[in-house]
């Protein structure tokens, strides 16, 4: 996962344009356009700017291999549903986000059985659209390792309010008491020679 961050970091900001290792030019705009729909931009950044599409890209010939098939199966799966629920529309990406939203809920409803459900219960494979949603959260939120890897800039830590600095580090222990900087509490000097 973090060579997926790694490689969507260096992507995101190459002033090339991105070359994608699973996906089509034209897949990569529909998976960045259903991203953006997820995780919008508001007035804090989204899955666009977090660079989730390159994330995912690396992500398929990496550790989520796996899901290739279901992604392959599932943007023709996409452009039908889009072309059944609006005729004159080809594509996920040329939809107005009114429709998008209505093709997005019309998958997450299938994908839950028919019901809002907040977590499935394992029948399987997981649909493309639980699928991708997936990858697009992990995409989002994935540690950005002082901006070396993914989550481009923290863009995702920015939104939930996480903070680098406030990352998490055990407490001090009897088993610290050689390192420089422990303090025992008074009291219990006493303590840490048994």
């Amino acid at each position: 996962m973090l060579a997926a961050a790694t490689h969507a970091h260096q992507a995101a900001q190459s002033a090339s344009p991105a070359k994608f290792e699973f996906f089509s030019a034209e897949q990569a705009a529909e998976v960045d356009a259903v991203s953006a729909r997820i995780l919008p931009t508001t007035d804090t950044p989204g899955a666009r700017e977090a660079g989730v599409v390159f994330f995912i890209d690396r992500a398929l010939v990496t550790f989520a291999k796996d899901n290739q098939k279901v992604y392959s199966e599932g943007l023709p799966a996409l452009h039908a549903r889009v072309r059944e629920l609006f005729p004159t529309i080809d594509k996920f990406s040329a939809a107005t986000p009114e429709q998008q939203d209505q093709i997005l809920e019309s998958l997450d409803e299938e994908s839950s059985g028919g019901g809002r459900r907040p977590f499935r219960p394992g029948r399987g494979e997981q649909s493309f659209f639980e699928t991708l949603r997936v990858h697009i959260v992990m995409g989002f939120l994935i540690d950005p390792e002082s901006d070396k890897r993914g989550n481009r800039g923290g863009a995702g830590w920015m939104v939930i309010g996480r903070e680098k600095e406030h990352m998490f580090q055990p407490p001090f222990g009897y088993y610290d008491k050689d390192y420089p900087g422990w303090q025992p509490n008074p009291g219990t000097a006493d303590k840490t020679k048994s």
